[in-house]
């Protein structure tokens, strides 16, 4: 009987903080018993008088856009902004999920700094400037995200959703209310976020279950601290995927001959629509193929039974490799 050992990995999250700097002025000084003057003008040598008396005045603001090219600009930018978001929400696997949660990232942020520029008609100024902070504040949260995503604390768009979940309330919120002040095209926000859980199955669960009418068995023995999914190919098919949850041990019985492939995840809440753990997965497979055989002879019938270890182990004699997840038998 041989027993194998599979290390665990340990990621790292790397968190960016961004400063932003701001400048402020004060007034020059109005010179005592004269006439007011302005002094110290960049580019300049002197002030020329100003028609309030040569008093300094503010440079006059933007026009306002009127509704009709504020709607135009607002719908220039809408499909991109909900598309990024439908996508990142629609995403299958890992390494998709985490190419766009990083272009939602850059298409949000892009889109409340073009906005930021706009001066929308005075009638919806407010809800204008509240909906480039929550496209702001949404960007940075998604900046976030990305970090766990790459880090595999998050494994599916439903975590990410629950994550953003906030953030994302509050940018479906301030879009309605532009929206409903004058139609404009804002609610970019289609999708929306669960509740975190932490869903289980129990411990031996088939999550496919192929024929199993041989003589050996495998048995599984799962002392990691989270639970795990065994997926056994023979060749370029699936010969069963086994649930095994933590600290605990289940033996498949009935394996037929032939050489398999042993790959296994491990995570925390097993999402059975997507067949996925949402949170802390990993993904890897034993490097070398288990072989088994029955022997007959005229007095006996001989099989092998193996055991494998998804944890470490002292003495484990056959190491385990990472998988790309779009590699992970789905």
């Amino acid at each position: 009987m041989w027993q194998v050992a599979a290390p665990r990995l340990i990621s790292c999250v790397l968190a960016l903080a961004a400063l932003t700097l701001s400048a402020c002025s004060s007034p020059v000084p109005t010179p005592e018993g004269g006439e007011p003057r302005v002094s110290g003008i960049a580019g300049g040598k002197g002030a020329a008088p100003s028609g309030n008396g040569g008093a300094p005045s503010s440079s006059p603001s933007a026009a306002a856009l009127t509704p009709e090219a504020y709607k135009s600009e607002l719908d220039s930018r809408h499909k991109a902004m909900t598309d990024v978001i439908s996508a990142m929400a629609g995403a299958r696997g890992v390494k998709a999920l985490d190419q766009r949660v990083t272009r939602a990232e850059e298409a949000l942020s892009g889109a409340a700094d073009a906005l930021s520029e706009l001066s929308p008609p005075d009638t919806v100024r407010t809800q204008h400037e509240a909906y480039v902070t929550s496209l702001r504040d949404f960007a940075s949260a998604l900046s976030t995200t990305e970090g766990k995503v790459g880090a595999r604390d998050l494994c599916t768009p439903s975590a990410v959703l629950i994550d953003l979940d906030d953030k994302l309330a509050a940018l479906d919120k301030a879009g309605e209310a532009l929206q409903s002040a004058g139609d404009y095209p804002a609610d970019v926000v289609d999708v929306k976020a669960g509740k975190k859980q932490t869903r289980r199955l129990s411990n031996g669960s088939f999550i496919r279950r192929g024929t199993l009418n041989g003589r050996s068995s495998l048995e599984i023995d799962n002392g990691a601290p989270r639970d795990a999914v065994v997926t056994v190919m023979r060749g370029g098919s699936k010969a069963f995927s086994v649930y095994v949850r933590k600290k605990a041990k289940f033996k498949v019985r009935g394996v037929r001959d032939g050489n398999y492939k042993i790959y296994f995840t491990h995570g925390v809440d097993w999402d059975g629509k997507s067949k996925a753990f949402t949170r802390e997965c990993s993904f890897e497979r034993f490097e070398k193929p288990v072989k088994f055989k029955t022997t007959f002879t005229a007095t006996q019938i001989r099989w092998h039974d193996w055991r494998i270890t998804l944890h470490a182990i002292a003495g484990g004699n056959t190491p385990t490799s990472p998988v790309d997840p779009d590699d992970f038998p789905g």
